[in-house]
């Protein structure tokens, strides 16, 4: 886990976040969690529109590409018209069949960082409302649920209600100053 790379995903990964992101629609299908992501939901075309307004990354280690997310700058639809404080995580995926333990939690760290790289100070994201195990995963990262959307629309699909999560970044560290008096 400690040769975990990311880099910015390009026009030849396309195909790549296309499997990965129908990869984790049938692993959730598997597992009974349905209405979420569908197989065959995004194609190429949606990667490449978000790649032009915001940024997908993707994850490799030992050789394999194990993750990917995209990061958005802003997300009106869910979040409505905001100040640029924030950056918004979308579709946080793992290769299941790569990646080990615990690669989720580095990727949204790694999404955490490049945030608080671009001065922003919080990390949104929204989450299915029914998909309990989910909401839980991210609150345990450490995010706090701020809100509900109802009636979210989604590609290709009805629309559906999100719980909102957000996580303060923490700031800057303030420089330590010596004790001059004496």
């Amino acid at each position: 886990m400690n040769d975990l790379r990311v880099r910015l995903a390009t026009e030849a990964d396309l195909p790549t976040l296309v499997r990965l992101r129908d990869d984790a629609a049938r692993w959730m299908l598997a597992r009974g969690i349905t209405g979420q992501w569908r197989p065959g939901e995004l194609d190429e075309g949606h990667f490449r529109q978000v790649m032009a307004h915001g940024e997908v990354w993707l994850a490799e280690a030992g050789g394999h590409v194990t993750g990917a997310w995209e990061l958005w700058w802003e997300d009106e639809a869910a979040w409505g018209p905001q100040p640029p404080v924030a950056g918004y995580v979308h579709r946080l995926m793992v290769d299941r069949s790569s990646a080990p333990p615990g690669t989720g939690r580095r990727l949204l760290e790694a999404a955490e960082r490049r945030v608080a790289e671009a001065g922003r100070t919080w990390v949104r994201l929204d989450c299915l409302a029914g998909n309990a195990q989910l909401n839980a995963y991210y609150r345990d990262a450490g995010y706090r649920v701020v809100g509900r959307k109802e009636g979210k629309s989604q590609p290709g699909g009805a629309p559906k209600s999100f719980t909102l999560l957000e996580k303060e970044l923490p700031g800057p560290a303030a420089p330590e100053t010596a004790d001059r008096s004496g």
